[in-house]
């Protein structure tokens, strides 16, 4: 689904990534962790093809990627400024399918409302996002990605700026959504803890300048999980573990 060959990634003269070399096999739900400021938003941007590559080749499956591809979608942290404030809740869902020739508007609403209620947000499709908060309007902007079907969707530090219950809620609706339809996808977050719940596998970037991969872990954890037995679980502990001390660790793992 999703290769990365030798990335190098550059500001002006300050290079963030380093040779970065990554595979993400089809339906995977990658996790990828590190120090403030080593460049895990810059990666995801790379992959996004929102940033231009400096050196090195990322493909989705098997395309090169030069500007935003095709049946990708991205999910910031910052959920008020990616919804407009004058749509209601059901039209920002449906936006992204303006794209799609052929089909009206009252299908794009139907299909904006079948996505709200997947996130559990049904009756809210006529409320405007400053009418809700901030849990339920990620799950509006979550609803948004998910609209296009994508095969690919990649998540910046989604549920970052939300308290721990509403974090953890959309954690499991997130595991339920992956669980549900195999997307790829990409989630960075500096949460160690979330990254061992929700990741099939971590990957954690080394700190700044010339940040590259550390360590990349596999998660061998039930597909199902639970808030509260799953990281009572000794392997979820022992993970969390070795994710902390590649994080804190300074240069290559």
């Amino acid at each position: 689904m999703l290769r990365l060959d030798s990335v190098s990634q550059s500001y002006g003269e300050r290079r963030v990534l380093h040779d970065v070399s990554l595979t993400v096999p089809n339906g995977q739900l990658l996790c990828v962790v590190g120090p403030s400021g080593c460049g895990k938003s810059t990666l995801l941007r790379t992959i996004a093809g929102l940033l231009p590559v400096h050196e090195g080749t990322v493909t989705i499956d098997g395309t090169p990627v030069a500007g935003v591809p095709d049946r990708l979608a991205v999910v910031f942290q910052d959920y008020g400024r990616s919804l407009l404030p004058w749509l209601t809740v059901r039209d920002n869902v449906a936006l992204p399918l303006l794209r799609r020739q052929g089909l009206r508007r009252a299908e794009r609403r139907a299909e904006g409302e079948r996505i709200l209620e997947r996130v559990g947000l049904e009756g809210s499709a006529r409320r405007y996002p400053w009418q809700l908060s901030g849990g339920m309007q990620q799950r509006v902007a979550i609803a948004r990605a998910l609209v296009v079907r994508p095969s690919l969707l990649l998540m910046d530090e989604p549920f970052g700026s939300l308290d721990a219950q509403t974090r953890e809620d959309l954690e499991d609706l997130l595991l339920e959504v992956h669980r549900a339809d195999g997307t790829t996808i990409v989630f960075v977050t500096h949460d160690i803890d979330e990254s061992v719940y929700v990741g099939d596998r971590v990957v954690v970037l080394s700190a700044g300048p010339d940040s590259r991969i550390a360590r990349d872990l596999p998660v061998p954890l039930p597909a199902k999980r639970d808030q509260i037995a799953t990281r009572g679980l000794p392997e979820f502990v022992t993970l969390r573990a070795e994710v902390g001390r590649a994080v804190r660790t300074p240069g290559r793992a």
